[in-house]
């Protein structure tokens, strides 16, 4: 058999036992309730390894050795940062989730403010999820279209297509499961590649060292004063900017979007949605810190090459490893992407339900019938992150970068309202509101005219949010 064919049948028979898992560990369903929040109470140890997987995926397991290649150990600052975000998160907002009966993060803002904050809320997140989560499909189709020889759009077809089998069948609870799993491939695989990389060195780690050392590629800190203030705050990975942009993008993240939400409601306690939210930080920082040394190893062995980054890794995968070793690797990577698009599928679907359709449906319906139209959302939305993932096929930019640059567009404006509902007891939902469409427009600007890097976007968001927001509600005040 050819090298293709050997690889091909490892990542398909991969493939099939992975939809299998999620369909038999997500049980049977027989609400929406079920469908999307679990019907049993998931441990917070499998929820924390889901949440890794989901947010890392493919980003992590191709563009971030690329990203270090490119340049040096400075975005385990941001690690640094998403940990504290994480905690913040899991005494601020977490404890909110789990007053009462919340199907959504954006139940919260309902309860806080209105039901037009919340569909508002929504929105905003199904739009910037499908953006951002089409960048991580596309990322994966890198590979399947070097190893199969087909276009890009073939390459995403594919992936979508097995990922919605166990998550059309499998609910939340079976794409938890399936994800908890899936982390220990994807970052086995990454050990593995390290292994090899250390090997093929002609002095192995003196060589690794020798070349870190000539790119200065191990440098960790950046205090980002070289430049002044100005070259302080367009600078990605400075010290300052790396802590306050990872935290802040961080609790945007996991404390204000559905897809990691959806799973810490899934743990049924607060105590255990603690211990996920924070844990998941703590594994994060060594899952980028061992992506980010593979990267440097990659330097080590290439040098300086003339191709984009993000196809480095998967350039080794393919021609550098024994056939049995790169199909596994490549089944490691496939696991990392299908973890996100699963979670994005289910997330994208509950939102839309809960928050855009129950809220306003004259008719209630039986739970079959809402179990049905459940499930076709999760198709729906499979289709449409397709769709983004075309769009970005010909982007230049890393597609780590490029995706969170593309969540910080509204993250800022989505914590800075969830933060307003916290920490001022009068604002109103019209104070809110036009807060969160200000902070969005804002962003909007600082990004088009390139103010800053993107580390400073959720904080520039958050601020403008909350101080639009609280100026409006004092301006109320005082008129009444």
């Amino acid at each position: 058999m050819s090298k293709e064919t050997i690889i091909l049948l490892i990542v398909g028979v991969y493939l099939l036992l992975t939809a299998l898992w999620g369909i038999i560990a997500g049980g049977k369903q027989t609400s929406v309730n079920d469908y999307f929040l679990g019907s049993d109470k998931v441990p917070w140890w499998a929820v924390t390894f889901a949440i890794v997987a989901a947010e890392t995926s493919t980003l992590t397991f191709i563009s971030i050795p690329g990203l270090a290649y490119l340049t040096n150990l400075n975005f385990l600052q941001v690690t640094v940062g998403y940990l504290i975000g994480r905690i913040v998160v899991s005494y601020i907002l977490l404890p909110r989730y789990f007053e009462g009966e919340l199907s959504t993060a954006y139940s919260f803002l309902e309860n806080r403010f209105g039901k037009k904050t919340r569909s508002y809320a929504s929105i905003v997140f199904i739009f910037t999820r499908t953006a951002a989560d089409g960048v991580r499909l596309f990322a994966t189709a890198i590979p399947l279209k070097l190893m199969l020889d087909i276009s890009y759009p073939a390459a995403i077809l594919i992936i979508a297509g097995v990922t919605i089998i166990y998550t059309y069948t499998g609910g939340v609870k079976g794409v938890i499961w399936v994800d908890a799993f899936q982390m220990f491939v994807y970052l086995g695989g990454a050990v593995i590649s390290i292994f090899f990389l250390v090997s093929y060195l002609p002095e192995g780690l003196t060589t690794f060292f020798n070349a870190a050392a000539d790119g200065n590629k191990l440098a960790i800190i950046n205090l980002g004063f070289e430049n002044g203030w100005a070259g302080f705050f367009s600078q990605p990975y400075t010290l300052i900017g790396g802590l306050i942009g990872g935290a802040f993008l961080s609790a945007a993240s996991h404390g204000t979007d559905q897809l990691v939400v959806q799973r810490l409601l899934a743990t049924k306690e607060l105590k255990a949605g603690r211990k996920a939210i924070i844990g998941s930080g703590v594994i994060v920082i060594f899952q980028f810190a061992i992506f980010l040394i593979l990267g440097v190893l990659l330097y080590a062995f290439y040098g300086q090459m003339d191709m984009k980054s993000d196809e480095i890794f998967p350039k080794f995968i393919l021609e550098e490893l024994p056939v049995y070793i790169s199909g596994i690797i490549i089944a490691g990577l496939f696991a990392a992407a299908m973890s996100t698009l699963a979670g994005s599928m289910s997330s994208l679907a509950s939102s839309t339900m809960f928050d855009l359709i129950i809220p306003y449906s004259k008719k209630k319906r039986d739970d079959k019938s809402a179990l049905k139209l459940s499930r076709l959302l999760t198709i729906g939305w499979a289709g449409m992150l397709s769709l983004s993932a075309f769009f970005f096929m010909e982007s230049p930019k890393a597609v780590v970068e490029l995706a969170l640059s593309i969540a910080s567009f509204t993250y800022g404006g989505l914590l800075g309202t969830f933060l307003l509902g916290v920490v001022n007891k009068k604002a109103t939902q019209e104070d809110a509101l036009a807060g969160f469409t200000a902070g969005i427009f804002i962003m909007i600007t600082v990004i088009s005219l390139k103010l800053a890097a993107w580390t400073w976007f959720t904080f520039i968001g958050v601020t403008a949010t909350l101080l639009i927001g609280t100026f409006l509600q004092k301006l109320g005040e005082k008129k009444a």
